[in-house]
């Protein structure tokens, strides 16, 4: 059988932002620092496990308020897209590409990079409760790909959302975003023509 990671998971910050902790064999893994560090670490404390990652989806501010503070009281290794280090917080200690693979407490995460919502989004794609799983931060959501702020970010995401997501992953995945409820791709699917043509 195949090791799967547990997942837990807290909505923080008054944009409701999602912090998801991924946990195995006393390590957690947390995906996006939002705000409200005490909040997080007790999170890791109710799972029974030390904050050993923290990745961050993407450069945007509500998605990072937490970050340092939470990095400082548990020396975590930081994750992030080699594209949106730059403008983050704390210092990266890994810069991920397209295609990488990390691995947390002995499962692989296979790592994705979307484009145009900002320079370049980190999604996390795993399994879950024997199902595909994919953390997508604000690139993907029910309903439609991440704001945009013009034709060329827009398409470069949309792009990438289909190619590397879409064209790929299997109908049953399920899509936690950095907002709101989770999704599927089955579900999201026959949507693809609409937010093509309506442009976001």
């Amino acid at each position: 059988m195949t090791k799967e990671l547990q997942l837990h998971h807290i909505s923080v910050s008054d944009m409701d932002n999602n912090c998801y902790l991924l946990s195995s064999d006393g390590e957690g893994l947390l995906i996006d620092a939002a705000a409200d560090a005490p909040a997080l670490l007790q999170l890791a404390k109710d799972a029974g496990v030390t904050i050993t990652k923290v990745l961050t989806t993407h450069r945007h501010w509500d998605h990072t308020q937490a970050l340092s503070e939470v990095i400082a009281a548990t020396g975590a290794k930081h994750y992030a897209s080699f594209l949106d280090a730059p403008a983050l917080p704390a210092p990266v200690d890994v810069e991920l590409h397209n295609g990488d693979v990390i691995e947390h407490a002995g499962v692989k995460l296979d790592i994705i990079i979307l484009r145009g919502h900002t320079p370049g989004g980190v999604a996390v794609a795993t399994n879950i409760a024997g199902h595909p799983a994919i953390f997508s931060g604000d690139s993907l959501f029910p309903g439609g790909v991440g704001k945009t702020s013009c034709e060329a970010d827009f398409a470069r995401l949309f792009n990438d959302v289909t190619s590397r997501i879409f064209d790929k992953y299997p109908d049953n995945t399920v899509v936690y975003p950095g907002h709101g409820a989770k999704t599927t791709l089955g579900t999201e699917r026959p949507q693809l023509p609409e937010w093509e043509k309506r442009r976001w």
